[in-house]
C-alpha cells in the first residue's frame, strides 16, 4: 500500500517564547547600531549566542550595483556644554542624541551657529528624534524639545569623538538546509540604534523562527539575513545574484513587537504562494488585520522586488513604520514592545511556513463520483470531534477539486476552511489511495 505523505507539523511557539524575545531586545537595546559599525558586530555576536550565525564583513569601497560599500563609522563620545560648562546632552545617556554618521568635530560654537544642527520634536516635548545622514558628511544632535526651547545666548562647547573611514559593512546570515535547494528567506534589518519595536523586535523574532523551524523536517531551505537596511540588502544582491534566484517565499519583518494588529504588504507580484499563505493565516488566525498593495517605498522588499530580480518577498508588520507616534524617537523603547505580541507574530509566522511547507498539488485517483468513505474507515477516523462535520466537508473539498490543477491551498481559499483541515483532510485520503500527488509547489 501507498505510504501516505505526512503533513508537516504545526509548531506552537513554548509559552516563555514572549518573554525570552523581550529578553533578547532588553539587551540589544543599548548597543550603537548603524550602517556599519563594532556595535552591529555585538550585536550579531550576542544572536551567535542562541543561533548558528555566520558573520561576513564586506570592504568599504565595494561596489554594489549603482552603490558603493559607504566607509566604517564608530563612535565612542559625544557632548554639549553650555556656557557655563554643564554638560546639556550627552551621548553616553542615549546613543540616539547624536546623529547617525556626524563626522568628529571640537569646536565653541555661538547658539545661532549651533541651533542648526540641532533636532527635536515639538509635539513631543519629553522626546528624542532619531536622526541620520549616512551619505552627507555633516553633525548634529538630537535631543527633547523642551530642552532646546530652554537654551539661552552664548557659546556652546560640541564635542564628538567618531571616527568615519576606511572599514566594512558586516551582516550574518543563518542557513538552514532542507530537502531542496528552494529557498525561504527571512530578513530584517540591524542598522538601528536603541529603537526597540523598530527593529529589535525583528530580531528577536526572526531568532525565534530559526530556533523553530531548526526542530521541523523541512522542504525548503531557510535562509535569515540580518542586515543594515537598503544598503545591506542591495550588498547582498549584488554578491549573491546566482543564490537569489533560489528564492521562492520571503518575508521582511519589522515593527512586529508593538500592540497594534498585524499588517503585511504584498511582494511586488502580488499573487505569488507567499502573499496568498499570509492573506490566508491572517483570515483564519488574526480577528483584524490588514493586508496592502506593494509599493516601492519601505524597508529592503522593495529591493528584492526590484525588476531585475522581483522576488516574490512581502513585508510583515504590527504597526507599520510611520503609523505610530514612537517611530523613530526615543519613545521606541521596550515598554513599546509587548511579550504577548511578540509571540502572536511568532505564532503567525510559523503558521504561513505551515502553509508554504504543506501545501501540494494532488489528483483524485477515483475521479468518477464520490467514492465510498465509510467502507474505508475515513468517517470513522474523524472519531466523536466537535468539529466531525467541517472534517467531513473538508475531506470532500480536497476530492471534489485535486484535479491536478488545484493546491491544497486554493481548496483552502474556495472552501473557506483553514488550510491545516484541508490538509490534514489530503493526508488521509492519500494514505487511503484516493489521492496521488501531482506536484509540490
Amino acid at each position: 500500500m501507498t505510504q501516505p505523505l505526512p503533513s508537516p507539523p504545526r509548531h506552537a511557539p513554548s509559552p516563555d517564547a514572549g518573554r525570552h524575545m523581550m529578553e533578547l531586545i532588553e539587551r540589544l537595546y543599548p548597543l550603537c547600531r548603524s550602517l556599519t559599525g563594532e556595535g552591529n558586530r555585538k550585536t550579531l555576536a550576542v544572536l551567535a549566542e542562541q543561533v548558528d550565525i555566520q558573520t561576513h564583513e564586506v570592504p568599504s569601497g565595494t561596489p554594489v550595483f549603482d552603490w558603493v560599500v559607504p566607509p566604517e563609522w564608530n563612535i565612542r563620545e559625544a557632548w554639549i556644554k553650555d556656557p557655563a560648562g554643564n554638560v546639556l546632552v550627552d551621548f553616553k545617556d542615549h546613543n540616539l542624541h547624536v546623529v547617525g554618521y556626524s563626522r568628529p568635530l571640537h569646536e565653541t560654537l555661538s547658539l545661532d551657529a549651533l541651533l542648526p544642527h540641532l533636532h527635536s520634536l515639538p509635539e513631543h516635548p519629553d522626546w528624542t528624534p532619531y536622526r541620520t545622514s549616512y551619505y552627507q558628511e555633516t553633525w548634529g544632535f538630537c535631543l527633547p524639545d523642551r530642552l532646546k526651547a530652554a537654551l539661552e545666548p552664548g557659546n556652546y562647547e560640541v564635542y564628538i569623538d567618531a571616527d568615519l573611514q576606511p572599514g566594512h559593512l558586516t551582516y550574518g546570515e543563518v542557513v538552514l538546509p532542507g530537502s531542496s535547494d528552494e529557498e525561504f528567506l527571512f530578513s530584517t534589518h540591524i542598522c538601528h540604534p536603541s529603537l526597540a519595536n523598530d527593529n529589535l523586535s525583528g530580531i528577536a523574532v526572526a531568532v525565534q523562527l530559526i530556533q523553530q523551524i531548526q526542530q521541523m523536517k523541512r522542504h525548503h531551505t531557510y535562509r535569515f539575513l540580518f542586515i543594515p537596511g537598503t544598503i545591506g540588502s542591495i550588498t547582498w544582491l549584488a554578491l549573491h545574484t546566482d543564490t537569489a534566484r533560489r528564492i521562492r517565499h520571503g518575508l521582511v519583518l519589522s515593527c512586529v513587537g508593538d500592540a497594534g494588529f498585524p499588517h503585511y504588504k504584498r511582494s511586488r507580484r502580488g499573487d505569488a504562494l507567499i502573499d496568498q499563505a499570509v492573506a490566508h493565516v491572517l483570515r483564519h488566525g488574526a480577528s483584524q488585520h490588514a493586508i496592502q498593495d506593494f509599493s516601492p517605498y519601505g524597508y529592503d522588499e522593495r529591493q528584492y522586488g526590484s525588476p531585475g530580480f522581483n522576488l516574490p518577498v512581502g513585508l510583515f508588520t504590527r504597526s507599520p513604520h510611520g503609523t505610530f507616534p514612537e517611530y523613530h524617537t526615543s519613545a521606541d523603547n521596550p515598554d513599546l514592545v509587548r511579550p504577548e505580541a511578540l509571540a502572536d507574530t511568532l505564532s503567525l509566522l510559523l503558521d504561513v511556513i505551515h502553509v508554504v511547507e504543506g501545501n501540494a498539488t494532488y489528483r483524485n485517483t477515483q475521479p468518477m463520483c464520490e467514492p465510498q468513505l465509510g467502507r474505508r474507515g475515513l468517517y470513522d477516523a474523524l472519531g466523536g470531534a466537535n468539529d466531525r462535520k467541517e472534517r467531513q466537508l473538508a475531506l470532500l473539498w480536497v476530492l471534489n477539486q485535486s484535479d491536478g490543477e488545484h493546491s491544497l491551498l486554493d481548496i483552502a481559499e474556495r472552501s473557506g476552511q483553514p488550510f491545516h483541515m484541508i490538509r490534514e483532510a489530503a493526508d488521509q485520503l492519500f494514505a487511503c489511495e484516493l489521492l496521488a500527488k501531482e506536484g509540490g509547489t
